[in-house]
């Protein structure tokens, strides 16, 4: 494949609100995009009103958008993107093996890390796909966003370049700009960690505790999330981009953010049944936090923030101890 390629027959698996908005981006392209969604009403609403009411209302869509409900009728295709949450990646990627094709590359767009292996997404895809050419797409982008038309600039990284172009030629629009990189483990670790950071950015927001202080915890989460990065083999200036610290800043900043809205509530006083009771989506935070901690402690990186987000979601400890023992913590050089 270092030919440029065409990818006209695209594929989705995932009709939630961020596999929606990126079908509505590639059919821009003027190539049809046949989207998998798990539910019936996501199906039986995008095929006849071109919407997704569930997941992404209100937001009509492009009639070249195509929803399945069954998983073989999808991959026969030349591209395929994968938006399933994190935890159902693998089951979702067995079942996808039955019929898709060695050669067609797959795109994983889903940000967490497997709790049951503390697998990155891509080393989940390896294991079932050891031939097929795997590419992340992470980076700043809120479905709601994307799907309007707002510009957008995301990180799309494979390790061989050629193909990571050749997948953003055919998937770019002036208004959603990927950036290439060889850097799989570092796109993945900000993509992941930057949701259990904002957990914690919403806590101190949820608490009252001001602009400064929530400044401070993103400042010295992103030193958390480089910490990570670098011990399991990804680059700073992946951290210092799009994935990395452009994704946390937009996490950390908006109410969109399902994972700083979950840390608001918390950090108000509710539990965590309280805070996600009556979601449609997941906050991949929640998941997050437990298999990044023992990430940490596997490599050797101190990650107190995120350790303080386990507790809390764990219910190890209150809100009012979790923030108290962050401020106790022994004074020391900043890196």
């Amino acid at each position: 494949m270092s030919e440029k390629q065409n990818f006209k027959n695209i594929s989705i698996v995932g009709a939630g609100a961020w596999g929606t908005a990126l079908a509505e981006v590639m059919s821009r392209r003027g190539h049809q995009i046949n989207l998998w969604a798990k539910e019936n009403s996501v199906v039986n609403s995008i095929n006849s009103k071109h919407e997704n009411d569930v997941f992404l209302p209100n937001i009509k869509l492009s009639n070249l958008i195509v929803a399945f409900n069954n998983l073989e009728q999808i991959t026969k295709c030349d591209l395929l993107l994968v938006v399933s949450p994190a935890q159902h990646t693998r089951e979702t990627l067995l079942e996808v093996s039955k019929t898709l094709k060695s050669e067609t590359p797959i795109i994983l767009c889903s940000k967490g890390i497997e709790i049951s292996t503390l697998s990155l997404m891509s080393q989940v895809t390896e294991s079932i796909f050891p031939k097929n050419p795997i590419a992340i797409l992470s980076g700043p982008s809120f479905a709601i966003d994307v799907v309007n038309n707002k510009a957008t600039a995301v990180t799309l990284a494979c390790k061989d370049l050629e193909i990571a172009k050749s997948i953003a030629e055919n998937i770019s629009l002036p208004t959603f700009r990927p950036y290439i990189s060889e850097d799989v483990i570092g796109a993945q670790i900000g993509g992941a960690t930057k949701n259990v950071i904002a957990i914690a950015a919403g806590v101190v927001e949820g608490q009252k505790m001001g602009d400064s202080a929530r400044a401070a915890t993103i400042a010295r989460g992103f030193s958390e999330i480089k910490r990570l990065a670098i011990s399991m083999g990804g680059k700073e200036e992946t951290l210092a981009g799009l994935s990395g610290m452009g994704d946390l800043l937009l996490t950390c900043n908006s109410k969109t953010s399902r994972n700083y809205s979950l840390g608001i509530q918390l950090g108000e006083g509710k539990s965590i049944e309280e805070a996600t009771n009556g979601l449609s989506t997941i906050a991949e935070g929640m998941y997050s936090a437990k298999a990044i901690t023992s990430l940490a402690e596997e490599n050797g990186v101190d990650m107190p923030i995120t350790l303080a987000v386990n507790d809390l979601i764990e219910k190890k400890y209150s809100v009012t101890d979790i923030i108290d023992n962050l401020l106790n913590r022994p004074i020391k050089k900043e890196n």
